[in-house]
C-alpha cells in the first residue's frame, strides 16, 4: 500500500531541496528520519517535516506500522516565483527570483492492495 503526503509552497529553491531529497530514496522511513536529523540544512528540516507528516498518515489512516514503511519516491517540484527587484548601481533595479517548491513523499510497505 501506498501512502503520501505533500508540502507546498515551500519557501526553498527545488535544486537545493532535490539534492537531499534523492539521499533517502530506498531508505527504511525511520532511518530517513534519523538521517536527516543530523543535516545541519533548512532542505533537511522540510523534507523530515514532509516524511514525518507521511508516516503519520500511515499509522493513523492506514494502520500500518512505521518500521515497514521504504521511501519509494521522494519528489520536488518546481512550485511558483516570486519575482522582486532589489537596488542596483547607479540607481537601476536587480531582479531577484524568489522560488518556491512542491514536495512530495511517497512511502510503501511493499505489498499490494489488491
Amino acid at each position: 500500500m501506498e501512502v503520501h503526503a505533500i508540502t507546498r509552497y515551500a519557501r526553498m529553491s527545488p535544486k537545493k531541496m532535490r539534492e537531499l531529497s534523492n539521499t533517502i530514496k530506498g531508505r527504511k522511513a525511520p532511518e530517513a528520519v534519523e538521517y536527516l536529523a543530523l543535516i545541519p540544512r533548512k532542505s533537511a528540516r522540510l523534507v523530515a517535516k514532509t516524511l514525518k507528516s507521511a508516516i503519520a498518515n500511515a499509522e493513523n489512516n492506514n494502520n500500518l506500522s512505521a518500521d515497514s514503511l521504504t521511501v519509494k519516491n521522494a519528489v520536488i517540484e518546481m512550485g511558483p516565483v516570486l519575482k522582486r527587484f532589489k537596488a542596483g548601481a547607479r540607481g537601476s533595479a536587480m531582479p531577484r527570483r524568489k522560488k518556491m517548491s512542491h514536495i512530495r513523499i511517497v512511502l510503501t510497505d511493499g505489498k499490494d492492495n489488491n
